[in-house]
């Protein structure tokens, strides 16, 4: 079973203990996925806005989390 299968299923658990710490790592990783990809479009040539739109979330939202992050963090 992968660690993200088993993270799913223990997201299910009727656990709290386990399904707290499974949604944790889950965020975490999700977490770490949007940085990646953020930085990825960010690369492309995406504005702020586009990344915004994909996410659900305003540009300022989007850009304050992370442009200290991201290659060619300036404002559009």
């Amino acid at each position: 079973m992968s660690e993200t299968t088993r993270l799913a299923a223990d997201a299910s658990s009727g656990d709290p203990a386990t399904g707290l710490r499974a949604v944790r790592a889950l965020r975490d990783l999700a977490d770490r996925l949007e940085d990646l990809q953020v930085g990825n479009a960010r690369r492309k040539g995406w504005s702020w806005h586009e990344i915004a739109v994909c996410l659900g979330v305003t540009r300022q939202a989007v850009h304050k989390k992370h442009a200290r992050r991201t290659a060619g963090g300036g404002g559009d």
